[in-house]
């Protein structure tokens, strides 16, 4: 394993040892604290020019799953490729075992051509993110140095969104899915219901659609990038059919609904996220990839707040207080889980059949 250096935006550096594709990168350095699904994470779009830091120190063990495709996405993966720009991780484990790997994340990693780092004291880069914030980093291996990159100066939705429409299942309700970033376990959980799912370009005019439900998928980036998506989304706030938002979606659904959103200090990311709901004391645990929220202040006064965040206050979700409008922060379609919230897709489509029979 080659010596290789991180760089922070602060002038700190981190020696590692590279075991994955040789190159040197930059991006936004971000921390995440899930025990397991590193395979899901890795190919979450939301993590689309970002730099990973697992705060679990043993990543690796168990390789990482074949390409297998079910119902036209794989069976495994959230999208068709590694999407985070590297990955660096304390511990890595070069013997991987489990009954579905089928290579290990080093091989994974090079076939993707992207970098991988182990042997950095992670709890200590963990705490210097979560005092100072997010950081930009950058990876140089020997003189091949390059300057420090922001993703959020880019719109990246527009980088890994579908390129055309696409079709999935034959079920009673037509869902329209505007694609931001899909995850494909989004895609998964609608499709265990009476659905057809007609998956869009982010910035796809779907005005004139025949559609029963529309659904604005998670992605990377700062939301006020998508501007073509917001305006879109505010014809059809004017519409009674029913809309659900995960993620940047719920912060496409805000800003459209007049709303404003602000970046997170160092954001949250990890499987382990208790929220709650407003005025009770129903908590559950969910998985979460943002690093913008929605400023509640800004809010109009048909909205009102769904969830909130148990740990720092921030919004989790947000709902129109007489129209079938919802959208949540975190992910009901968790992969590689919790489930607690997975009931929301069945909301979902009740509210497509109340739709209908109006």
């Amino acid at each position: 394993m080659r010596k290789v250096v991180l760089q922070l935006e602060d002038g700190s550096q981190f020696e590692a040892r590279s075991f994955g594709y040789e190159k040197s990168v930059s991006g936004e350095l971000v921390f995440y604290t899930a025990m397991t699904g590193y395979p899901e994470s890795l190919t979450d779009p939301s993590y689309k020019g970002q730099i990973l830091v697992p705060t679990y120190p043993m990543i690796g063990n168990y390789g990482v799953p074949s390409d297998e495709m079910v119902c036209g996405v794989s069976k495994f993966y959230e999208s068709e490729r590694i999407q985070c720009s590297a990955l660096i991780i304390s511990d890595y484990s070069e013997n991987c075992s489990h009954w579905d790997s089928e290579q290990s994340l080093g091989d994974w990693l090079k076939k993707w051509k992207v970098p991988g780092l182990c042997g950095v004291d992670t709890r200590a880069l963990t705490k210097k993110l979560r005092e100072q914030g997010s950081m930009l980093g950058k990876i140089v291996f020997d003189s091949e140095d390059i300057p420090f990159y922001n993703p959020d100066e880019d719109n990246l939705v527009a980088q890994v969104s579908t390129k055309e429409p696409l079709t999935y299942g034959s079920g009673r309700h037509k869902v329209l899915l505007v694609d931001c970033g899909m995850k494909n376990n989004i895609l998964r959980c609608l499709l265990k219901h009476d659905v057809s799912v007609k998956r869009v370009p982010w910035d796809y005019d779907f005005s004139g659609e025949d559609y029963d439900g529309l659904f604005i998928s998670n992605g990377p980036g700062d939301p006020r990038q998508c501007g073509a998506t917001i305006e879109h989304l505010r014809g059809a706030l004017q519409d009674d059919r029913p809309i659900m938002g995960i993620c940047l979606g719920n912060q496409l659904l805000a800003l459209a609904a007049g709303a404003s959103t602000y970046k997170l200090k160092y954001g949250h990311r990890g499987h382990n996220q208790p929220v709650v709901i407003p005025g009770t004391h129903r908590c559950f645990i969910t998985s979460q990839n943002h690093g913008f929220a929605i400023d509640e202040t800004t809010l109009p006064g048909d909205w009102e707040v769904m969830f909130r965040n148990l740990n720092d206050g921030t919004n989790e979700g947000i709902r129109h207080k007489s129209k079938p409008f919802f959208s949540t922060q975190f992910h009901p379609e968790a992969s590689s889980g919790p489930v607690d919230t997975e009931s929301l897709f069945a909301e979902f489509v009740k509210n497509m059949a109340d739709y209908d029979r109006k």
